[in-house]
C-alpha cells in the first residue's frame, strides 16, 4: 500500500520509522526538513509539498493542534486537490468540533475520514504497539486497517462517527492529566511528614495504583525525568481545554479540567511548557493560599 504520512513530530516519526521497518512505502511531508531527512535515510521518500503526500491510497496526518491541521490541509486547498478515494487518518489529538467538521468537508469532497487518534508514547509507537482508537465510515475504516494494525497494539472501534474517537480520546488524556496531579499532590503531601517521594510512589504504584499511567508517570516523578518530553505540558494544556470544550457542548462542568489546567498554567507559567507532562507533580501543591484563588 502506498501510505504518505503529514506531520513528523516524535510521534510521527516513530510510527513512520516502524511503518519502513515493516516493508511500507511511505511519503512523508513535514513543515520542518530535518526530520524528513532522517527519515528518507530510513528509507522513506520526500514529498516535494503537502499535495505530493495526498497521492497515495491512504495518508496519515499526526499535526499537533486544530490549527496546525487547519494550516496544512485546509487553507491551502491540499485537500481539496487530494486523488478521489483518497482515505485520510488523523492520528492527532483535536477538537470533536473539528472533527465533526472535517468529516462533514472530507464527504463533500468524496475523501474518506477516519479519526484514529493514540494512545501512547514515542517509545511504544515505535515498537507498534500503540492502542488506537478509531471511527469512521466502514469502508474508509476497512481501507485503513491494515495500516493502522501495523501500528497498533489493538485497534478500539468506536463507530461510525468520528467525533466519538477524538471524545474518547480527550477523555482519556483528561485522566492521565489528573493522574498526574494526583501523585504530585500525594507526594508533596508524604515529604511534608518526612516520607520520601520515591517511598511513597513506589509502595502505592505497585500496589493499589499498579496501572501502566501510574507507573509510568510515577517512575518519572520519583526520578525527576522530564526531559526529553514524550507528552509535553503544552500539549496536555492544549488537551485539557479541549476536553473543556467537548464538555461545553453538551452542558457539562468538568471541575477536575480546570484544576488541571489551571496547574499546567503554572507550568507553562514558570517557562517549562516543553518538559514532559510529569513536571506538573512539581507545582500540584504549594504552601500558603492557593494560588489558584487571587486570579
Amino acid at each position: 500500500m502506498d501510505i504518505g504520512f503529514i506531520g513528523l513530530g516524535a510521534m510521527g516519526k516513530a510510527m513512520v520509522a516502524n511503518l519502513l521497518d515493516q516493508g511500507h512505502a511511505v511519503t512523508v511531508w513535514n513543515r520542518s526538513g530535518s526530520p524528513v531527512a532522517e527519515l528518507v535515510a530510513l528509507g522513506a521518500k520526500a514529498a516535494a509539498n503537502v499535495e505530493d503526500a495526498l497521492a497515495g491510497d491512504v495518508v496519515l496526518s499526526m499535526l499537533a493542534h486544530d490549527q496546525a491541521v487547519r494550516d496544512v490541509l485546509l487553507a491551502g486547498g491540499a485537500l481539496a486537490n487530494a486523488r478521489p478515494g483518497l482515505v485520510h487518518v488523523n492520528l492527532a489529538t483535536v477538537s470533536t468540533a473539528l472533527a465533526r467538521e472535517l468529516a462533514a468537508h472530507h464527504a463533500e469532497l468524496g475523501l474518506g475520514y477516519v479519526a484514529a487518534p493514540v494512545f501512547g508514547r514515542p517509545p511504544v509507537a515505535r515498537a507498534g504497539g500503540l492502542n488506537i482508537v478509531v471511527a469512521g465510515a466502514p469502508d474508509a475504516v476497512a481501507t485503513a486497517t491494515p495500516v493502522l494494525e501495523a501500528l497498533a497494539g489493538k485497534l478500539w472501534p468506536m463507530g461510525e462517527d468520528p467525533v466519538r474517537a477524538n471524545a474518547v480520546k480527550l477523555a482519556g488524556n483528561l485522566m492521565i492529566v489528573s493522574a498526574v496531579e494526583a501523585m504530585g499532590e500525594a507526594a508533596a503531601l508524604g515529604q511534608a511528614h518526612g516520607v520520601p517521594a520515591g517511598d511513597l510512589l513506589e509502595m502505592l504504584t505497585g500496589t493499589l495504583f499498579a496501572a501502566p499511567v501510574y507507573k509510568i508517570y510515577g517512575a518519572m516523578i520519583m526520578e525527576r525525568t522530564y526531559s526529553p518530553a514524550g507528552f509535553t505540558a503544552e500539549l496536555a494544556l492544549k488537551d485539557v481545554r479541549l476536553a473543556k470544550d467537548a464538555a461545553a457542548e453538551k452542558g457539562l462542568a468538568l471541575p477536575l479540567a480546570d484544576l488541571a489546567e489551571r496547574g499546567l498554567q503554572r507550568v507553562l507559567s514558570e517557562g517549562e511548557g516543553d518538559l514532559d507532562l510529569a513536571y506538573l507533580a512539581e507545582v500540584a501543591a504549594w504552601r500558603g493560599p492557593n494560588p489558584a484563588k487571587s486570579d
